[in-house]
């Protein structure tokens, strides 16, 4: 019961908002709620919503994830073994499994199973400075690589015939969670200017997710068009920050208002 007071009524905010924004534009009112009936299953709710439908379905597995875990954290490794062969699978039936591979729990299962057993085995990075560095630059390396490619949109077609998309998600999952686990368990930084200010923004960062997409494309063609091109990753870069500073404010009101007072009917995730 943790879940849903966290996620849906922002979401419902957004949904009604873009209904709105769809009735005034003379939009097809019928095939939107068709949209949202298919969020449950499918990628479909509007900005961004697609990640909370994987999170639905992530937890409905949770207790079974939860028991093979109790059993034996290596299972867990055979979930994954499975997740990867049916992306093979997938990727030899369709030629192209991107769109599974981001877009739906088959993909991102990754990032659960992985996140799960970084907290089973978390004291193991602890310290581990050499050694997560290394991992971290070969991460990056690697996306560099990737996005020489073509990155997410322009590797060959979309959705991408690139085999990669098979093992994309399992690089990430294991990147992402090595480095929270390290971080999580290294540091212990105080509540001063710098992480403060980063811990605000962690708390109202469901907020700046599902409402950029309503000004993220406006700012970024405001700038482009009239004050400089930022068609290239340098120029673009400092105005991304830019504007995602100018964003946090309205974030936070979003998380103020909208999120917080649900957060007190949460219930724990842990009991003493």
């Amino acid at each position: 019961m943790s879940t849903p007071p966290r996620l849906l009524p922002l979401l419902f905010l957004v949904i009604v908002i873009v209904a709105i924004k769809l009735l005034f534009e003379g939009g097809d009112m019928w095939a939107y709620g068709k949209q949202l009936t298919e969020g449950v299953i499918g990628p479909s709710l509007p900005n961004g919503g697609w990640s909370i439908t994987v999170e639905l379905h992530f937890y409905l597995i949770l207790p079974l994830l939860l028991f093979f875990c109790r059993s034996s954290p290596a299972l867990l490794l055979v979930i994954l073994a499975l997740a990867i062969l049916g992306r093979a699978y997938l990727y030899h039936r369709d030629g192209s499994v991107q769109w599974f591979a981001y877009w739906t729990i088959i993909g991102r299962i990754d990032q659960f199973l992985f996140g799960i057993l970084a907290f089973q085995y978390r004291r193991r990075v602890v310290g581990q400075h050499r050694c997560v560095a290394v991992a971290m630059i070969g991460f990056l390396l690697f996306y560099w690589h990737f996005d020489r490619m073509g990155g997410m949109l322009q590797m060959g077609t979309y959705p991408s015939p690139a085999a990669l998309w098979i093992i994309l998600p399992t690089i990430e999952a294991l990147a992402y969670s090595l480095l929270i686990a390290y971080y999580d368990n290294t540091f212990k930084p105080t509540n001063g200017l710098i992480s403060g200010f980063v811990a605000r923004v962690g708390q109202c960062s469901y907020s700046i997710y599902l409402l950029h997409f309503f000004f993220v494309f406006w700012m970024a063609r405001f700038v482009n068009e009239r004050i400089m091109d930022i068609s290239y990753f340098y120029a673009a870069l400092p105005w991304a920050a830019i504007s995602f500073l100018m964003f946090v404010p309205l974030a936070w009101l979003s998380y103020t208002f909208v999120e917080k007072p649900f957060l007190r009917i949460r219930v724990p995730y842990l009991r003493e």
